[in-house]
């Protein structure tokens, strides 16, 4: 999964890179896309979570039949849910862009880039519902391999559609999402095919199973896209914040954005990998067996998001270098990597503690944590250092709030380990 992740995260990047050749322009204008396009992964993230802690528990219980209803009824669920919010933001992306702070020639460029972007935003949930169902039920491989093959066709055809060939110039930006929606029909069509090979899906017994699993179902994928959505809002507020600093600082957010996601690789493969085995322990009552994996997951997430945070802020300017030709968004992109991608060793015990939340009975407690992090800790932090002293009063406004949503969800996990294993005495 962490290989899988890093090239599905390298390929957005990539796409930043290539973007970023094209001017400052339209590098700001896809940052002002990031947060709404957050607000579908979260909405996916959410479902794909009520996915794989239901179908492990039910598994861990043995009853693959109800797995299998299960598996139908979310792919089909997850599919129209996403449909129909892609298909809301395009009808509102105007007044949406034009409240978070962009002008009418960013908007011009947004225009032609937001409907295939949405396209490909869509394409990308039902393939995370799919490998959300193979997870469930053990299998990591399939969803890794996939990830690297439509990162490799994405890093294939961006510079063709981007800049063109020979006498045909190419589409500009909105080449980044065609490219990006091409890469997810691939990995789709070769998806589609495994999952027929399996028996991971009913035909039979929907509508029973959906009025059985409802509550159970939403009491998991409520709160857990809840806190998921947290985040593209946190995030909208924060380009607002950005964007008084100006369009250049908006476009080295937008990489700084992009190097996050790459940075936290590991602990984004550990919060995919991990609930489903969490849930299997769950459902059989094995809370020793949870606490020597979480213990294993936080040492993992310190060490590796300290070595490659305190990495890539010494090679700051160097990779601010390679990612854009614009001297002054260098400059910026630099001094937000200096500051914030070492915090993210503490901002990963937060998310492995929301994460396996949802997987543990603790649904409510991850969405209260989610809120915590963002608009008690990181986003005062952020504004107020942006207040203070710009761009550096930015990155290390963002540092201090991941520090102190790790101190306090780790914190709430002990607490919850407390709780649980003292019921199960009782």
């Amino acid at each position: 999964m962490a290989i899988g992740i890093l090239s599905l995260l390298g390929f957005q990047l990539v796409d930043s890179a290539f973007i970023a050749r094209l001017g400052t322009a339209p590098l700001a204008a896809q940052s002002f896309t990031f947060p709404l396009s957050f607000l579908i992964i979260g909405v996916q993230v959410g479902l794909g979570i009520a996915i794989a802690a239901l179908i492990s528990r039910t598994l861990g219980g043995g009853d693959p039949a109800r797995a299998r209803r299960l598996g139908s009824l979310v792919l089909l669920t997850g599919t129209i849910l996403i449909g129909g919010l892609a298909t809301g933001l395009w009808v509102a992306h105007r007044p949406i862009f034009l409240r978070l702070g962009a002008d009418e020639g960013t908007l011009t460029l947004i225009g032609g880039y937001w409907g295939p972007q949405l396209l490909a935003a869509w394409l990308g949930a039902v393939l995370y519902f799919g490998y959300s169902l193979f997870r469930a039920h053990g299998d990591t491989r399939l969803p890794g391999k996939l990830m690297v093959l439509t990162s490799l066709v994405n890093l294939l055809l961006d510079p063709l559609l981007i800049f063109g060939i020979g006498p045909w110039q190419g589409l500009g930006l909105p080449g980044a999402a065609w490219a990006t929606v091409s890469a997810f029909l691939t990995g789709l069509t070769i998806l589609s095919s495994r999952l027929r090979a399996t028996d991971w899906l009913a035909r039979h017994g929907l509508v029973a199973e959906a009025r059985r699993s409802a509550l159970s179902f939403a009491g998991i994928a409520g709160p857990a896209m809840i806190g998921q959505l947290m985040p593209p809002l946190a995030a909208m507020l924060a380009i607002s914040v950005v964007a008084t600093l100006g369009e250049t600082t908006v476009a080295a957010w937008g990489l700084a954005s992009r190097l996050e996601t790459v940075s936290l690789m590991v602990v984004l493969a550990l919060t995919m990998s991990l609930p489903p085995w969490l849930g299997r322990c769950y459902g059989a009552g094995d809370w020793a067996q949870v606490e020597r994996l979480m213990h294993l997951a936080f040492k993992v997430v310190v060490i590796w998001q300290l070595v490659i945070g305190v990495i890539l802020a010494v090679a700051a300017p160097w990779v601010a270098l390679a990612l854009s030709g614009s001297p002054e968004v260098r400059n910026d992109l630099a001094m937000l990597m200096r500051f914030m991608l070492p915090s993210y060793a503490l901002l990963g015990i937060c998310m492995l503690v929301v994460s396996a939340g949802n997987a543990l009975g603790w649904p409510l407690g991850a969405m209260l944590m989610s809120g915590v992090r963002l608009f008690v800790c990181y986003l005062p932090c952020l504004w107020l250092g942006a207040q203070l002293s710009g761009v550096t009063g930015l990155a290390a406004g963002a540092a201090v709030g991941n520090a102190l949503a790790g101190i306090l969800a780790w914190q709430l996990y002990r607490w919850g380990i407390h709780s649980a294993r003292f019921r199960v005495v009782e």
